[in-house]
């Protein structure tokens, strides 16, 4: 009975904010501006052990919004999540870590970048929902076509 199988285990410990940071380099005067500023959105994720069978999942937006070539302003949020993850196939662990924990965490990412740029007095910005399957998989196949591109040595004469 010592090989019995154990069942697989995956269970939320946490969800937190990791970091905030709120940026107005440009302020007061930019704020006098009517025009519409444009908006840049860049999304990550990143998986670390935190211990045995234990994983920190982040998810990070940063948010720039610029008139012309001055920053109005820019929100950084990194949201993690605990994750107690045991007995799953090695194949299985990095779609959990890249798909499954950042759609649990990123809804709490969202909430707080719109509270941020709220509270900083300007109109909401609403991240939009994130298909983490396709997200993954894009990353995959980029990793995939680097491992099948041939190396290039240059030399000089």
């Amino acid at each position: 009975m010592a090989d019995q199988q154990q069942d697989p285990v995956f269970q939320i410990q946490r969800v937190y904010l990791k970091e905030a940071s709120l940026e107005q380099p440009n302020s007061p005067g930019i704020l006098l501006e009517q025009e519409q500023p444009t908006v840049d959105i860049q999304l990550g994720v990143e998986a670390s052990n935190a211990a045995d069978g234990v994983y920190e999942v982040c998810v990070t937006a940063t948010v720039t919004t610029k008139l012309k070539e001055k920053t109005v302003f820019l929100v950084e949020v990194k949201q993690a999540g605990i994750f107690e993850i045991r007995n799953l196939p090695p194949e299985q662990m990095n779609p959990i870590m890249g798909i499954a924990c950042p759609q649990i965490v990123y809804p709490y990412l969202r909430a707080n970048v719109s509270d941020i740029v709220t509270r900083a007095g300007f109109p909401p910005v609403h991240l939009a929902e994130i298909n983490f399957q396709a997200m993954y998989d894009q990353q995959q196949g980029a990793v995939a076509q680097e491992a099948t591109e041939p190396s290039r040595i240059i030399t000089t004469a």
